[in-house]
C-alpha cells in the first residue's frame, strides 16, 4: 500500500521519535509491564504504515460486497439494511413464550430467536425421569408439534426471521417448524431463518450431544441437504465459535475452530455429490463480541477474509456468495458479573459497538442479569434498546468499515488471520477437526486458555470491575426472573393428553419406517416431518435413533 521509499522514511522518523520523544516517557513508567489483548498479541505504543507495509488493498481487503468481503459482505451494509434484532428468548412452556415474543416484536424485534430447555435440547421428553427439575427452566419445552403449533400462535411464519439454538435435535425441531408451516399452507420454499445445527461444538465446550460423531454428521449434513433443495432462504447451519469462547477459548482459537469446525462440515456434505455452490451460500456462523473492542473488530474482518480464501483455495467454489461469510454475533455472557449487575449494562453496549463495528449480520444483546437468572421483561426490553440506540442514535451505521485503514486493526486483523491459520493447518495434519476432537486437542487447548485467563483475574493481572477491583459493599437485591414451579406438571398432563388423542398407530408405523430409514443411507428428513406431523415426541423419534446410531460417552479432559 506504501511505495518503498516512503516506508524507509516513516522507519526512520519513528526510531527517532523512540530515542527523541518517546525514551522521555518511558523513563517515568508505564501503567503495565506488558500491553497485550486478550489473545496475548502484543501491541505497541502506535501503529504505522510499516506494520502493514506487505498489504495489498485489492487481494487483502478491497471495496465492500467484493472478495475477500474483509471490510463486509454487502457493498451498502446498514445504511442499507440494519443488522437483524434478534433477542434469544425461550422460558417455560410455549405459551409463555409466545407471548415473550409477541412482546419483543412489540418493541421493534424484527427476528425470533428460540432458546429451548435441556431435556429438548437432549432429546428428552418432559416426563423423562432424567428431564425432572429442568422443564422449562433455561429454554421453552418442547415434546411435539402440538408445542410448535402454540409456540408461533398468531406469528406468521413467512414474515419473521426464525433462530433455533438446537444442535443434536435439529432435524426434528426443523421438521416441526416444516410440519407447521405446511399446516398452515405456507410454502416452506417461503421461510427464513437460521438452525444452529453444529454438533462438533457440543463434544469441545458445550454437551448437548446425543449421538457418536459419525451418525451426528450424518444429520447435520441431512438437514443442509433437504434445506438446499427445499427452503432455498433458511440458513443449513450456525457454525458457532459463541461456545467455545465461552468455554475459555481466546479470539484466534474461537476463529481457528470455528472455520476448521466449517471445513469439516463442508467435506462432509461435498461426499454426498452435491456441489459445492449448491449449500456454501446458505452456511452461517455465529461468533462471540468480548471486551477487548479492536481484537474483536479484527477478528470479524479475519473471518470473513479466512473464509474466502478457504472456499476458493481449497473447494473450489465459484459463486460469489459462497465465499461470503455471513453470520450472527451474542455479546459475551461469560463477562458478565453477580456483582455490580447494572455495570453490565455497559460491557454489553460496547460488546455490542464491537460487533457492529465488525460488520455482523444479526445481533442479540445479553441481559444485565444473566449472571444472577435468565432475564426479566425489563432487562430484555433494555438489551434491545442498547441496539436500536446503536443503530439510530450513534452513527456507527452511516459509514461501511469505519476502522478499516486504521494502522491498528488492519495489524490485527491480519495478525488473527495469521495465527488462525497455524491453528487450522495443524488440525488439518492431524486428520481433521474430528479427530483434534478424538485426541482431546481442541478441549485441552481451551481448557488451558481458561485456567490461564482465571489465575489473571485471580492475581488481578486483569482487572474485572467489581469483581477484583472497584468493588463496593452491597446491600441492595436487583429484580430477577421468578421461575414457575408449576410448568413441569402442566406440561407432563399436557404430554399424557397428547399420547391418548393421538392416532397411536400412525405414529408407531411412522416410527418404524423411520428406523429403517436410519439403517439405510436415505436423507432422514422427509420422514421425520412425517413422524412429527403424526405428533410423535422428540423422545419418541430420538429413541428410534439411538436404538441405531447409539448414544455417546464423554472423555473427560484434565
Amino acid at each position: 500500500m506504501f511505495e518503498e521509499e516512503e516506508l524507509e522514511k516513516i522507519e526512520k522518523e519513528r526510531i527517532k521519535w523512540e530515542k527523541e520523544v518517546l525514551a522521555k516517557y518511558l523513563k517515568r513508567g508505564e501503567r503495565k509491564e506488558q500491553f497485550k489483548t486478550s489473545s496475548n498479541i502484543h501491541l505497541k505504543q502506535v501503529y504505522e504504515p510499516n506494520d502493514i507495509g506487505n498489504l495489498d488493498y485489492l487481494n487483502d481487503l478491497n471495496l465492500p460486497g467484493s472478495d475477500p468481503f474483509t471490510r463486509g459482505v454487502y457493498p451498502t451494509m446498514y445504511r442499507g439494511r440494519i443488522w437483524t434484532m434478534r433477542q434469544y428468548s425461550g422460558f417455560a412452556d410455549a405459551k409463555k413464550t409466545n407471548e415473550r415474543f409477541k412482546y419483543l416484536i412489540s418493541q421493534g424485534q424484527k427476528g425470533l430467536s428460540i432458546a429451548f430447555d435441556l431435556p429438548t435440547q437432549m432429546g428428552y421428553n418432559s416426563d423423562y425421569v432424567l428431564s425432572r427439575g429442568e422443564v422449562g427452566r433455561v429454554g421453552v419445552s418442547i415434546n411435539s408439534l402440538k408445542d410448535f403449533e402454540i409456540l408461533f400462535e398468531d406469528i406468521p411464519l413467512d414474515q419473521v426471521s426464525t433462530s433455533m439454538t438446537i444442535n443434536s435435535p435439529t432435524a426434528i425441531i426443523l421438521a416441526m417448524y416444516i410440519a407447521l408451516a405446511e399446516k398452515r399452507g405456507i410454502d416452506p420454499a417461503k421461510l427464513r431463518g437460521t438452525v444452529q445445527n453444529d454438533i462438533l461444538k457440543e463434544y469441545i465446550a458445550r454437551g448437548t450431544y446425543i449421538f457418536p460423531p459419525k451418525p451426528s454428521l450424518r444429520l447435520t449434513a441431512d438437514v443442509i441437504e433437504y434445506c438446499s433443495e427445499k427452503l432455498p432462504k433458511f440458513n443449513t447451519i450456525s457454525i458457532s465459535g459463541y461456545h467455545m469462547r465461552e468455554a475459555g477459548s481466546n479470539a484466534i482459537q474461537e476463529l481457528a475452530f470455528t472455520l476448521a469446525n466449517g471445513i469439516t462440515y463442508v467435506k462432509e456434505v461435498l461426499k454426498r455429490g452435491i456441489n459445492i455452490d449448491d449449500f456454501a451460500p446458505r452456511l452461517s456462523f455465529f461468533f462471540t463480541a468480548q471486551n477487548n473492542i479492536f481484537e474483536e473488530i479484527a477478528k470479524f474482518r479475519a473471518a470473513r477474509r479466512l473464509w474466502a480464501k478457504i472456499m476458493k483455495e481449497k473447494f473450489n467454489a465459484q459463486d460469489k456468495k459462497s465465499l461470503m461469510l455471513r453470520f450472527h454475533t451474542q455479546t459475551a455472557g461469560i463477562t458478565l458479573t453477580a456483582q455490580q449487575p447494572y455495570v453490565n449494562l455497559i460491557r454489553v453496549a460496547y460488546q455490542a459497538l464491537s460487533a457492529v463495528l465488525g460488520g455482523t449480520q444479526s445481533l442479540h444483546t445479553c441481559g444485565f442479569d444473566e449472571a444472577l437468572s435468565i432475564p426479566t421483561k425489563d432487562s430484555v426490553r433494555l438489551s434491545l434498546r442498547t441496539q436500536q440506540i446503536l443503530a439510530y442514535e450513534t452513527g456507527v451505521t452511516d459509514v461501511v468499515d469505519p476502522f478499516g485503514g486504521s494502522y491498528l486493526i488492519e495489524f490485527l486483523t491480519s495478525k488473527l488471520e495469521e495465527e488462525a491459520m497455524i491453528y487450522i493447518n495443524k488440525i488439518e495434519k492431524m486428520g481433521g477437526m474430528p479427530n483434534a476432537i478424538d485426541q482431546n486437542y481442541i478441549q485441552e487447548e481451551i481448557l488451558n486458555n481458561a485456567y490461564a485467563h482465571q489465575r489473571k483475574i485471580e492475581n488481578s493481572q486483569e482487572k474485572v470491575v467489581g469483581v477484583n477491583t472497584f468493588k463496593i459493599k452491597e446491600d441492595f437485591k436487583i429484580p430477577t426472573f421468578k421461575f414457575d414451579e408449576s410448568i413441569e406438571t402442566a406440561k407432563i398432563k399436557q404430554l399424557k393428553k397428547l399420547r391418548s388423542n393421538r392416532n397411536n398407530d400412525k405414529v408407531k408405523k411412522n416410527l418404524d419406517e423411520l428406523k429403517e430409514i436410519a439403517q439405510s443411507n436415505q436423507n432422514l428428513i422427509p420422514k421425520i416431518i412425517d413422524t412429527v406431523k403424526s405428533y410423535a415426541t422428540i423422545q419418541e423419534i430420538c429413541d428410534v435413533l439411538r436404538s441405531v446410531f447409539g448414544e455417546y460417552e464423554e472423555r473427560q479432559v484434565f
